[in-house]
């Protein structure tokens, strides 16, 4: 709520928000850092503690303010595999390091400064736009503020933004650095190579204890994953529509309420010629009249048939009113006098006349019906999903239940988290997505929420769990004999073109080595850093840039089957362009590198001056049971 409160968007606290998950957590790496600390305290800074009670309120705070920005629930588990739990400590941490700074240098904001921030705030003004005291007050207490708190929190960050404030600016780039990136980033180079081959009958017929070697060696390969038995059901419209029956009034009275809809409006194919002056429209209007033809002339004034022609248009079509009066007053092939509009003077001639049409009931009836069941059974989802969690409530299986209340059901009797079934297919369940991630998250016996949807629900109850186990060795044999091949042929592929690389350097011809190796020389152009292509991979085009002009690499092959052995040629540096977007963007990127860099050494010799201390036991503690 405070972020909405304020414009935040240039603060510290954005900042360190934004880059939570990229900021270095110094703290952790302080070998001395879990020395003495207060026992209630995750952590203390300076004479400042950070309580258990702080920490799961920030990080649960994250994770629902990340959870409603994706859209997607976003677990505790989740967060703590992705390191968030260190980073929002890390971040309060460096809060308080703040906030100590603040006191050593008495810092203070005037109560008068913050009250009149609060009023020129546009969240706690009226319709009027003036400052309305009961709204600032409701809106504070919807979000479980006091005004003290309120003001409490205000003060506290326009102190930290003060601090931060001070390396916090529009640090300047030299021309040379950005110049430099600009012409790493743009440089472009030109190549000639020739591609090798390398067929899996050289690698030659693996044995017994080669193939087991890799077996054994690679137990991931060789793991089938989780899978789960997943029961389904599903209640939204479309599903329980069909069932539904409709009287002959029923489609009547649902045919007047939507007529409009299936009512098409007089539609026209439109010439239409302007002129910048009534006496020039009626000389071509008479020109017209006397057999003229309207394309010729409007070809002679410089139009193309495109320029004149209105095809199939609406009355509505046409934003001159003027025009549309006279345009669908005119009968099929007929010229209309000279019509002056708000901005010319026109001679329209109506090609083609499409009459309004009123569908009739017997002709709209089958969609029509369609639509009032669509209608229908949306007001009884509700209903259903009553039914149905009654029905749950009195353990009745999900087979009964859907059955009885005409639901579909599914039961996929094994997948794993990516909805593969045990042949590696994809399988075809509702709401896969959704699905897949609760039912990995549930357990056999645990009885779940419905997921909800747009308009329905899908309830779900994970029937087995098969877990995940290394394959036994006679099931995946022929894999891992495949697999021991194409290591082989891929590292025959490099030492062939390690060999051709090395005696193109020593002066062999490369048309000469392309010919041994029974390719043909090719060439390309315009190859650019970083950015592959269908002909040439990330790690060709890595291999290239890596020697200087006229030097020899190679890269093995994507599938490993052979190796592009490659001479760099021309180095294509472009022109330096200050002022171009190009330029402008890589400069404001260093400029927020630098920025941020400054940042972070400031906070990190703020901590290290306050002194940091983290109670690792209740850390272990609390980093295994947050709960939102």
């Amino acid at each position: 709520m405070m972020d909405s409160l304020r414009n935040a968007a240039k603060s510290w606290v954005a900042k360190l928000l934004i880059g939570l998950l990229a900021v270095s957590f110094g703290v952790w790496g302080i070998a001395d850092v879990f020395r003495g600390f207060n026992a209630g305290a995750v952590a203390t800074v300076g004479g400042q503690e950070i309580t258990a009670e702080q920490f799961n309120q920030a990080f649960n705070q994250y994770i629902q303010n990340i959870s409603r920005q994706s859209g997607q629930a976003f677990t505790p588990e989740e967060a703590r595999a992705a390191g968030i739990d260190r980073a929002v400590l890390n971040n309060l941490i460096q809060s308080a390091a703040l906030d100590s700074q603040a006191n050593r240098m008495k810092l203070a904001v005037a109560d008068s400064f913050l009250a009149q921030e609060a009023m020129d705030n546009p969240a706690f003004r009226n319709s009027g736009g003036k400052f309305d005291a009961e709204q600032f007050r409701q809106l504070l207490n919807s979000n479980g503020l006091s005004e003290a708190g309120f003001f409490a929190q205000e003060r506290q960050n326009r102190l930290r933004q003060a601090l931060t404030g001070t390396v916090d600016g529009d640090y300047p780039v030299s021309k040379a650095l950005v110049e430099a990136q600009y012409r790493y980033s743009n440089e472009q180079r030109d190549t000639r190579y020739f591609t090798l081959k390398t067929a899996d009958s050289e690698a030659g017929v693996p044995d017994e204890k080669e193939i087991k070697a890799e077996y054994d060696g690679n137990p991931a390969a060789y793991t089938a994953p989780e899978y789960r038995s997943i029961a389904i059901m599903k209640a939204e419209p479309a599903d329980i529509a069909a069932a539904i029956t409709l009287t002959d009034a029923d489609i009547a009275a649902g045919y007047e309420k939507y007529k409009s809809e299936y009512f098409t409006p007089e539609k026209r194919t439109i010439l239409q010629l302007s002129f910048p002056s009534l006496e020039e429209a009626k000389a071509a209007r008479d020109k017209l009249a006397a057999g003229a033809d309207f394309l010729t002339l409007a070809k002679e004034r410089g139009f193309t048939e495109a320029d004149v022609t209105f095809t199939g248009k609406f009355r509505s079509d046409f934003v001159d009113p003027a025009i549309a009066e006279a345009a669908f007053k005119l009968q099929e092939g007929g010229l209309s006098e000279p019509v002056k509009g708000a901005l010319s003077t026109a001679v329209l001639k109506a090609v083609k006349v499409t009459p309004a049409y009123q569908a009739s009931l017997a002709e709209v009836k089958e969609p029509l019906m369609a639509r009032l069941k669509l209608e229908s059974a949306r007001d009884e989802i509700q209903s259903i999903y009553d039914a149905v969690e009654d029905a749950r409530a009195a353990q009745t299986k999900f087979e009964d239940i859907a059955a009885k209340a005409g639901i579909p059901f599914q039961l996929v009797a094994g997948t794993d988290a990516q909805g593969r079934g045990k042949d590696g297919t994809a399988i075809d369940f509702p709401r896969s997505d959704e699905v897949l991630k609760a039912a990995f998250a549930s357990d056999v016996g645990v009885e779940n929420d419905a997921i909800s949807l747009d308009e329905g629900y899908v309830w779900y109850e994970v029937r087995e769990v098969v877990p995940s186990a290394v394959k036994p060795f006679d099931a995946v044999k022929e894999q891992a004999r495949n697999q021991v091949i194409a290591n082989k042929v891929r590292a025959l592929s490099e030492q062939k073109a390690k060999k051709f690389v090395e005696r193109a350097a020593a002066g062999t011809a490369m048309e000469e080595l392309a010919k041994e190796a029974g390719g043909a020389m090719q060439s390309a152009q315009g190859l650019k850093r970083g950015e592959g292509n269908d002909t040439f991979d990330a790690a060709a085009v890595d291999a290239l840039f890596a020697v200087p002009a006229n030097g020899f690499s190679y890269a093995v092959e994507p599938d490993g089957k052979g190796a592009k052995v490659m001479q760099a040629q021309a180095v294509l540096l472009p022109a330096f362009d200050a002022a171009s977007t190009d330029a402008k963007a890589i400069a404001d990127r260093m400029k927020g590198a630098a920025a941020n860099d400054l940042l972070s050494a400031y906070l990190g010799a703020l901590q290290k001056n306050a002194g940091v201390s983290i109670n690792e036991t209740l850390w272990r503690q609390i980093a295994g049971n947050q709960t939102q």
